[in-house]
């Protein structure tokens, strides 16, 4: 991928409090270090489910000067009560909280609608009654004309997010949505995966569904640049969509085994 500059305008986030939902995740935190370097906000609030990765994330952020500004929330998106606590004097709102595996999501589509869909309702309706400034949701390509329960229910995420702009009324929150592919070597990655089987496990079959499959890629640190640039820049309504390259799964395999040659049998890449 092309190396870009990172963007570091964050004037319009001076003396602002910014809630992130589901942050301890691999953008998560990628991009609360990013505002702990770069942003002078007022409070920068960290909400998800996880206490053990909430712990984690205070040990790694500690050395920050600024780590005062942090407030941990244990909460899921799925509990309104709790969010209406949460977003109290929140200015802006980074809803990155999702269930993101395809296969869990077909196999448990229950917890998959409630959190990707309920979820979103509940992040809406907490952020309209609290007068959040602007909302702005992590979504995928794959709600695009979605073929499977994951990329459907960001599907009617996304609608959720863009139809709040018509509740909204007098209380000047705006929402949008921000949709980019596959985060390189991001946590529970195809490419993680492939490396995982590949050099740890030593794995000689290595599972695709199809050889002409492509994969859209952006690095973490350009998603969260992108986001950053999206929240400052909105007007409520949008789908911002960045131009990202793609690239095969096969060219990614074989990226990944540069001195082995590599054969296709039905769904299986064999590796001699």
């Amino acid at each position: 991928l092309k190396k870009t500059k990172f963007f570091t305008d964050l004037k319009y986030l001076n003396k602002k409090t910014l809630l992130v939902t589901g942050a301890t995740g691999s953008f998560g935190t990628a991009m609360i270090e990013k505002l702990l370097q770069y942003a002078n906000l007022k409070r920068l609030v960290i909400f998800s489910r996880d206490e053990y990765k909430q712990s984690v994330m205070k040990q790694k952020l500690e050395k920050y000067k600024n780590f005062n500004i942090l407030r941990f929330f244990i909460g899921d998106v799925r509990n309104f009560d709790r969010l209406m606590m949460a977003f109290r004097t929140v200015d802006y709102v980074v809803h990155a909280a999702a269930l993101k595996q395809i296969d869990t999501a077909e196999y448990n589509p229950f917890e998959c609608i409630n959190t990707n869909v309920l979820g979103a309702e509940n992040v809406v309706k907490a952020s309209l009654y609290n007068s959040v400034k602007k909302v702005i949701v992590i979504s995928t390509d794959k709600a695009v004309n979605p073929i499977n329960l994951y990329g459907a229910s960001k599907l009617a995420s996304d609608k959720v997010f863009l139809a709040a702009n018509n509740y909204a009324g007098n209380r000047n929150s705006i929402f949008s949505v921000v949709r980019y592919g596959n985060v390189l070597d991001s946590r529970g990655s195809v490419i993680s995966l492939f490396k995982k089987l590949i050099f740890e496990e030593k794995i000689k079959q290595i599972p695709i569904t199809d050889e002409r499959m492509t994969r859209f890629w952006i690095e973490k640190q350009e998603g969260v640049d992108f986001v950053l640039k999206c929240l400052k820049n909105m007007n409520g309504n949008e789908i911002f969509i960045p131009k990202i390259p793609s690239m095969s799964i096969m060219d990614i395999i074989k990226t990944l085994n540069m001195n082995l040659s590599l054969l296709i049998c039905r769904k299986t890449i064999l590796i001699k």
